[in-house]
């Protein structure tokens, strides 16, 4: 399943895009709010500005909306990423920033954050696996960074292990944020896992990795 295949009777893909975008922004308000089994599509309808009978034309069920929710905060993420890493000039300190650059993403976004990880098991599984085969496409990003950006040599298996740590480095952030920031700021958390990252890298046999 993809965003393309969420039925509408709807053919105007401009009009279908603006009122999709309407939906997700007021499922979300309604999902931090109530949860997803709790919230009705009637309430989605209503936070989105429009009819119920409008809301149909666009998706079949409240499972879509999850779906397209879901779809739509992954996407925000792979931008951030995707507008971070400089492919023409790939170097140790663009690795920090693009991990920078995730840890505050996921910060702005640790309420639709949680969200999604709550509520995708609502999801079927194929929808599920559409949705989960994106973050991987994430982590894989990721893992070529860090294999492109530092210097000498580093086993594919221990790139996508570390590529891993810093995506859950980053929700451990957005899940466990009320008790991290009794210890630290968001600078500080961040400056820390970028100090254990350049660590790691250099346990893996690259002993003058520096960002400067």
């Amino acid at each position: 399943m993809t965003n393309n295949q969420v039925v509408s009777s709807v053919k105007d893909t401009d009009l279908i895009e603006k009122r999709r975008n309407q939906m997700i922004k007021g499922a979300i308000a309604l999902f931090k709010e109530k949860g997803f089994h709790r919230t009705t599509t009637r309430e989605i309808a209503k936070e989105s500005g429009f009819s119920i009978g409008t809301l149909y034309e666009y998706i079949r069920t409240k499972e879509d909306v999850l779906f397209l929710v879901c779809d739509a905060i992954y996407d925000q993420v792979r931008e951030r990423l995707e507008a971070a890493i400089d492919w023409k000039n790939p170097t140790v300190a663009n690795l920090e920033k693009v991990v920078e650059s995730y840890f505050h993403l996921m910060d702005d976004m640790q309420e639709e954050v949680v969200i999604m990880y709550q509520e995708v098991k609502s999801l079927k599984q194929e929808t599920k696996e559409y949705v989960l085969q994106k973050e991987r496409d994430m982590v894989a990003m990721l893992e070529k960074m860090i294999v492109t950006c530092v210097p000498g040599s580093i086993l594919r298996q221990d790139a996508a292990l570390i590529a891993n740590n810093i995506f859950v480095q980053g929700q451990m952030w957005g899940f466990r944020r009320w008790m991290l920031q009794k210890q630290f700021t968001l600078k500080e958390y961040i400056e820390r896992q970028i100090h254990f990252l350049m660590q790691s890298l250099s346990i893996n046999g690259m002993p003058n990795v520096k960002s400067d």
